[in-house]
């Protein structure tokens, strides 16, 4: 059956389907409702007594028309469902509802109902266009209701006209059931067709929403197939070294050089990479820890056991700066032992760089440190055994391919300081192993963290002066480096010229991307070793920077931050014993959205905690970028609520590949044809990056 074949498609009613990605009738039938309307639950105007919340009316628009003037200007809209009448009313843009809406039409409105002089009233309803009649008024049971002029741009098409094309498709149609029938009785989903059928002609409230969790279900089923198949395929071929017990350095490094105890987060994540090592198997694993939790420690555990058996480690970071600081950590880590570490940035000397190139080669340094400097293809190691990836939400896939061709399978430990939901990172991250690093090191402080306006500033900058005096340093960061007309923001060297004038007896610097790498890193040894007292800089500072005694953070315009950008910005205090302060300076315009995030940091310190929140603000595909993740654009699971069904599709999908690698007889012809375009996709993105 075509989509041309379907009763009243008229060539622009095509026309719109196709400009919306509809050009099969099974495209169509996975056009899903945008809401139901419950006939029993359907309000009337007149039986309305006291001020209702969510409340749904149908009726006919009466009238419609802008009244008022300058910034009392507003749309109106009067309801008419035969038993009284209800004003719609829409402060700030109604001129969509001026365009789309017209006398006659009828809808459902849905919002929250108060009183207001002779009328019920609802302040920005939602809206939306039942039909050209009143039908839905006799219509017993469930309605669906499907995105309509928004969606199809020019063209209406009504949800009674849709509702008849699903029924023709589904009357003519018979879809061959892929999901195993074990997976439909254990969690009591609706076979294919039965499931259709539910979600767009259901009797009762419960129909759609068991048919909606099998859709978003298969959706996340076919993609955990697609990664653990190419987990498993990678793991088959990925002979790697073999390290079966820690050796010297590495004994040498826990039992005299760490002077605390590790935490029980470090611990496990330690043991997860000694079970890599000794498996024979390359590892992939992903160390996921708040700020400051100990990611590093892990790491340099990692790469001595495997220079314990004779090989090299590569060190990678997103900027110049972190690899600097990365340097500075692990030379003061293992001073006094006999490895020798080497800096690998771009905009080095020639003859420094090609120092540094042989000694690569020849196997004479032990560990590589640096950027992207170190993926080129002049840096060839004499025997790579590990690479360390520090901000991997930083880096494509590419890069993290490269390693492969720089030695036969090296273990590949990834790190991330930005914690992710597990939702996520069971997608994002599915063909890694993930060790998570809960909780902070011992003698860390918590953060406190206050929001305050322009009004408090003279009260901030006295509790800078008297924490300076008292030895501290502060960061105060901005989010733009030069002016800009079309955002009123503060910037870095502006808001660096003023703070000269109000502290006159201290040392302030001012660091931004702009900067040249010399000097870049010249300003921050100088705040570093204490001789900088105040530092304004851009976000260039976000990742890595380590300086313990840096007790202040002040965040200017902090409402134009994300949330994970803010708290990753405030991991770069707390680091010493002192008692350490984010402030975070608001201006008084701020969006419903941005109070939220101000509100989450001001109340947490933990930084899973704020992830939820951030994916909860952003949605999945803002939160890391779909394209760069390989996220997939899924039209039925929604990550932020199916984590539960997340978590069923992995543990059911790991189940049959354990049992059958590759999915051999009949019954799982349908379901390998359904998850290929999964795994070719996820494929694609790991062979482009």
């Amino acid at each position: 059956m075509r989509l041309e074949d379907l009763h009243k498609l008229t060539p622009a009613r095509l026309k719109a389907l196709n400009q919306a990605s509809i050009f099969s009738v099974l495209d169509l039938l996975h056009f899903f409702p945008r809401r139901y309307l419950d006939r029993n639950n359907i309000k009337s105007i007149g039986m309305i007594r006291f001020n209702e919340a969510s409340v749904t009316i149908t009726g006919k628009v009466q009238q419609i028309e802008e009244v008022g003037f300058g910034k009392q200007k507003r749309l109106e809209a009067f309801i008419n469902d035969g038993t009284g009448i209800l004003k719609c009313v829409w402060f700030k843009g109604g001129k969509y509802f001026q365009k789309t809406l017209k006398k006659g039409d009828y809808i459902s409105v849905f919002g929250d109902v108060k009183k207001f002089g002779r009328y019920w009233s609802v302040a920005h309803p939602e809206i939306d266009k039942i039909g050209e009649n009143d039908q839905i008024s006799r219509t017993q049971g469930t309605v669906a209701v499907y995105p309509s002029t928004s969606f199809f741009k020019n063209t209406y098409i009504s949800s009674q006209t849709i509702t008849g094309w699903m029924r023709e498709i589904l009357e003519h149609i018979q879809h061959r059931e892929f999901i195993p029938p074990q997976l439909l009785q254990k969690y009591s989903y609706p076979n294919l067709n039965l499931a259709y059928r539910l979600i767009h002609l259901p009797e009762q409230t419960s129909d759609y929403e068991k048919a909606r969790e099998r859709f978003a279900f298969e959706e996340l089923f076919l993609f955990q197939l697609a990664i653990q198949t190419l987990k498993i395929s990678s793991e088959k071929a990925s002979t790697s070294i073999l390290i079966d017990k820690p050796g010297e350095f590495t004994r040498t490094f826990f039992l005299s050089k760490i002077p605390f105890e590790l935490t029980d987060g470090q611990k496990n994540s330690l043991s997860d990479i000694r079970k890599d090592l000794a498996s024979g198997r390359q590892m992939n694993r992903l160390i996921q820890g708040d700020v400051g939790s100990g990611k590093t420690i892990v790491a340099i555990g990692a790469i001595l056991m495997c220079i314990d058996a004779g090989y090299q480690a590569a060190f990678v970071a997103p900027t110049e700066i972190l690899a600097e600081q990365h340097f500075i950590t692990l030379s003061e880590y293992l001073s006094g032992m006999d490895i020798n570490i080497r800096l690998l940035v771009g905009g080095q000397k020639a003859k420094l760089r090609e120092d540094i190139l042989t000694d690569i080669s020849s196997g004479g340094a032990h560990i590589v440190v640096g950027t992207h400097a170190v993926l080129q293809e002049t840096v060839n190691f004499h025997k790579l055994g590990i690479a360390v990836i520090d901000e991997q939400h930083r880096f494509g896939v590419a890069q993290r391919a490269v390693f492969q061709k720089k030695a036969h399978k090296p273990h590949v430990l990834v790190m991330s300081a930005t914690p992710i939901p597990r939702s996520l990172a069971l997608t994002v991250f599915g063909e890694l192993d993930i060790s998570v690093i809960k909780g902070l090191p011992s003698g860390r402080k918590p953060i406190i963290t206050a929001i305050r306006s322009d009004k408090k500033r003279k009260d901030v900058y006295n509790f800078v002066r008297d924490s300076v005096n008292e030895g501290g340093q502060v960061y105060v960061v901005y989010p733009l480096i030069e002016e800009s007309e079309a955002l009123d923001l503060k910037n870095a060297t502006d808001g660096y010229e003023k703070l000269k004038i109000e502290f006159p007896n201290f040392t302030i610097e001012l660091l931004h991307g702009k900067m040249d790498a010399a000097e870049k890193q010249e300003t921050m040894k100088r705040f570093s070793a204490g001789d900088v007292q105040i530092l304004v800089s851009t976000t260039v500072i976000e990742v890595g920077v380590n300086v313990p005694n840096a007790r202040i953070m002040i965040i200017e315009d902090a409402e134009r931050f994300g949330l994970s950008q803010l708290h990753q910005l405030r991991g770069r205090i707390g680091r010493g014993s002192h008692q350490s302060f984010c402030i975070l300076m608001a201006g008084v315009k701020q969006s419903k959205t941005a109070r939220e995030r101000l509100k989450a940091m001001e109340q947490s310190n933990d930084g899973f905690l704020i992830a939820e929140k951030d994916l909860n603000l952003r949605g999945p595909g803002d939160f890391l970028g779909t394209r760069q993740s390989g996220l997939p654009d899924f039209k039925h699971a929604d990550l932020l609520n199916d984590q539960h069904i997340l978590e069923y599709a992995k543990q059911e999908a790991t189940n049959l590949l354990e049992q059958n690698p590759d999915l051999r007889g009949d019954e799982y012809i349908e379901l390998k044809k359904r998850f290929l375009p999964y795994l070719n996709k996820r494929k694609e993105f790991f062979s482009t990056g």
